[in-house]
């Protein structure tokens, strides 16, 4: 690398004279330690520099000289990305929704709002997406991660030809970091054992504090500090990670300004509201009382006649149709209105208190004085609105994911005070989440409707964007969020990552949209795919072809059709923003010129092949560092093993020997897993022995001996007879201490699926939420030795087709 002079850089964005296209440039006087350097960036690393000073025998006669320090091109701004979680058009206040979202408003109203930007329609393969710049099959998340499979655009995996906007900006000079969900890191590499090239330090963040996977509990979540798994709700009854990760932001961003105050930040903020559980704090709630009691309908016609009067969709815009297979809120009971009220009074105030805290965040970045000097990207949610929580609701989602999907009314009911608190893990009728995405059809996962891909956008920059308030109508997806920072940045998308020929970047800048003049400017998008579960859509510069769902996503093990036999649909955009007016029938040609284009971009981008087994191709095999394995022994202490690396107990008949030195009245956790909403704990209580199986928190089968055992060394065994074949059978289990049996119960249910995904198998201690909160509190640490614990399991008890439904309950846990 040459040091060159000083030279003065204008930033001159909007032209092609950016300083990422410039060669390097030192300032300072070169070789001394207070000398800068701006790169091209088209290679990363750069290689290091020449040692510039002079080398004799005597360091008298020598010259020091110090490399100098990499900072981007002058100008640059701070670059704030924040994306909320399974928020659709319709939710926010800013763009037309009944919650109120000051901080989303504080942004557009700073800046732009966009009213036909896109997501994915689904979790991860959004957030693939919006890191690279690269479309989502292209970056190997045409799912989630728990339904990949081995072809390059399914399998989950961000190959090094593909370089995040964290890996290209930490190469240029910023300080990086990313605060909340990470649902990017494939869920067969989440243990200690990594690696760790697909968690956010592998991605070019310096820094990560967050939670792996689709959800965690907010109260309790399932934590890292970079690659340690953290527990900072311990004494602190008031936590909640809503707050905390707004804490932790704003404590990094201050702490950068002291250490370096001039070197830009790229902070990556992505709070798990409002995805499932819907938990805020109780005043949050509070706020919305009795402001959902008008019912889904009337709160369509409330919000699309908001977004006309905020002009976030066209005059000439229709309300699309209400399906039949969901409700209409004056066919409800009282006490059926009384529960949904609820749910959505709970989403409300979880939406509302993740817009605060963002807000807190985007305040101190002006208390720091850098609001002027700050790119402020907001994402109002990574899809549409969640159907997840099944027709009824519920107050524990894990129920839905096992497969239980109607409990009564009257059982939520007794929920009705807690709802959102730490005693549920809360989810909403589906009907609320169709009204949230108003004025579409559908919701998240539908690829094919913009209920399930529109998202509300908006960008703030004072010292750039002076349109303040402005709306933009230009067609834009995901992908164009990084060209867009890359051009604001003055930074090249870079040739080449650590000696890797880097693919080329699918999205386009929406810089150009930044100007006054450029308001009505043609979308510099013209084309764009969607696809997801074979549900597919294709734009082309203002028409739009799309398939219609075979089945809603809210129905469950459905058969699907060949993927040739969907119907499909055609709209002109420009005259229907909202899908209303289907025109396949009236201009048959016009449609196989679009599905010709849609087979062309999918056979681009890695699409192919199309797979619409949804959740089931869950069962498909995928990388497992104990695939197979029937015996597992530990010993000693250790907590924070996730679940995908552990013994699964699950349809099957399994023994657990412990070999332990007990001391008198010993007391904590022996081997647990799961918590609160199901799971089982193997545990001595004052010197009880004691196996606890939680039934989904439906039940509590336990098994205990009558006296304390004496102090000293002893075996203690759980072994469990499954009443298979089949799904979620009974069992008998017999709890032994030193050969001899201290107690025989049968259990008429056991959990179907899968155990809590944000809980974690843990040894010696109980770290997150115990399976029984009657007994004893977490921590939960063993007061005496543990030699070892050896898991035998028998046979999964399943035929094909029921593994099959396990997988699939396991998947839809995770998006």
């Amino acid at each position: 690398m040459k040091i060159t002079t000083a030279l003065s850089v204008g930033f001159l964005l909007g032209t092609s004279y950016l300083p990422g296209a410039i060669a390097q440039q030192t300032t300072g006087t070169p070789g001394s330690p207070s000398a800068t350097v701006t790169i091209d960036g088209k290679q990363l690393p750069p290689p290091p520099p020449e040692f510039g000073g002079a080398i004799k025998e005597s360091a008298k006669d020598s010259k020091p000289w110090w490399p100098p320090r990499l900072v981007p091109p002058k100008g640059a701004p701070n670059v704030l990305l924040i994306m909320t979680d399974d928020q659709g058009y319709g939710v926010s206040g800013t763009f037309g929704g009944v919650i109120p979202t000051p901080a989303l408003d504080r942004v557009a109203n700073a800046g732009l709002r966009y009213t036909q930007f896109c997501s994915t329609a689904l979790c991860s393969p959004t957030r693939a997406a919006l890191i690279t710049g690269r479309n989502h099959h292209s970056a190997g998340f045409g799912v989630i991660s728990e339904l990949s499979t081995g072809f390059p655009g399914y399998d989950s995996i961000i190959t090094p030809d593909k370089a995040t906007i964290g890996t290209i900006l930490k190469g240029n000079g910023y300080a990086t970091s990313w605060f909340g969900k990470n649902h990017n890191t494939p869920g067969f590499q989440y243990s200690v054992a990594g690696p760790f090239d697909q968690w956010p330090s592998g991605m070019g963040f310096d820094y990560f504090y967050g939670f792996m996977g689709g959800e965690t509990d907010q109260w309790t979540p399932y934590l890292f500090r970079d690659h340690t798994q953290i527990f900072p709700w311990i004494g602190k009854p008031d936590y909640n990670l809503t707050t905390d990760m707004a804490d932790e932001a704003i404590s990094r961003m201050k702490q950068l300004d002291a250490a370096a105050p001039d070197q830009p930040f790229f902070l990556y903020y992505v709070p798990g509201g409002s995805h499932s559980p819907h938990q805020p704090k109780k005043e949050w709630i509070d706020k919305f009382k009795g402001k959902f009691d008008m019912g889904w309908n009337a709160m369509r016609e409330q919000i699309f006649a908001n977004q006309k009067r905020l002009g976030v969709i066209p005059a000439n815009a229709q309300l699309t149709e209400w399906p039949a297979d969901l409700p209409k809120w004056e066919t409800l009971s009282a006490e059926e209105k009384k529960l949904f009220a609820r749910q959505a009074e709970v989403y409300a105030g979880y939406t509302a208190y993740t817009d605060y805290e963002i807000g807190r965040v985007i305040q101190a970045v002006e208390d720091m004085g850098k609001l002027d000097s700050t790119l402020i990207i907001y994402i109002d949610g990574d899809n549409g609105t969640s159907p997840e929580g099944t027709l009824l609701g519920t107050p524990n989602q894990y129920t839905a994911y096992n497969g239980i999907l109607k409990i009564p009314v009257e059982e939520q009911l007794k929920f009705y005070d807690s709802w959102g608190s730490a005693a549920t893990y809360p989810h909403m009728a589906v009907a609320w989440s169709w009204a949230f995405d108003t004025p579409f059809k559908y919701t998240k996962q539908v690829a094919s409707h913009f209920g399930g891909t529109r998202q509300g956008l908006a960008i703030s920059w004072p010292s750039r964007i002076k349109d303040v308030g402005g709306i933009r109508t230009q067609f834009h997806h995901i992908i164009d969020i990084v060209p867009t920072i890359l051009e604001a940045t003055g930074i090249n998308a870079p040739r080449t990552v650590n000696g890797i020929e880097q693919s080329p970047i699918e999205g386009v800048s929406m810089a150009y949209t930044f100007d006054k003049t450029n308001t009505d400017a043609v979308s510099a998008r013209t084309t764009q795919y969607f696809e997801m579960m074979s549900n597919r859509g294709i734009y082309n510069e203002g028409w739009y072809a799309n398939t219609t769902p075979p089945v809603a996503p809210w129905v469950l093990n459905s058969a699907m059709p060949d993927i040739n036999a969907y119907n499909w649909e055609l709209y002109n955009l420009n005259a229907d923003y909202s899908q209303a007016n289907d025109l396949a029938a009236k201009m048959p040609d016009k449609l196989k010129q679009m599905q010709a284009l849609f087979v062309q971009e999918a056979t681009k981008y890695n699409v192919l092949p199309l797979d619409n087994s949804s959740f089931a191709r869950a069962i498909a095999p995928r990388p497992s560092a104990t695939a197979g394995q029937t015996v597992f022994t530990y010993s000693g202490e250790m907590a924070g093993i996730p679940t995908g690396n552990t013994p699964n107990i699950l349809n099957r008949s399994f023994k657990i020997t412990a070999n332990v030195d007990v001391p008198e009245n010993g007391d904590g956790m022996i081997v647990t897993e799961g918590g609160r909403w199901g799971g089982y704990g193997l545990y001595m209580l004052k010197g009880v022995p004691v196996f606890d199986y939680n039934m989904l928190a439906l039940f509590q089968a336990r098994w205990a001996g009558d006296q304390p055992i004496p102090a000293g060394k002893h075996t203690i065994v759980f072994d469990f007879t499954y009443d298979g074949p089949g799904v979620a059978k009974g069992g008998t289990g017999v709890l032994k201490v030193d050969g001899s049996e201290v107690r025989t119960l049968q259990v008429p249910k056991t959990v179907p699926f899968l155990l809590p995904a944000d809980e974690t198998f843990d040894l010696g201690i109980d770290t997150r939420t115990g399976v029984n909160d009657q007994d004893y509190q977490v921590p939960f640490r063993f007061n005496g030795k543990i030699d070892n614990v050896t898991f035998n399991l028998g046979p999964t008890r399943l035929t094909a087709t029921e593994e099959m439904k396990v997988r699939e309950a396991s998947a839809r846990a995770h998006d």
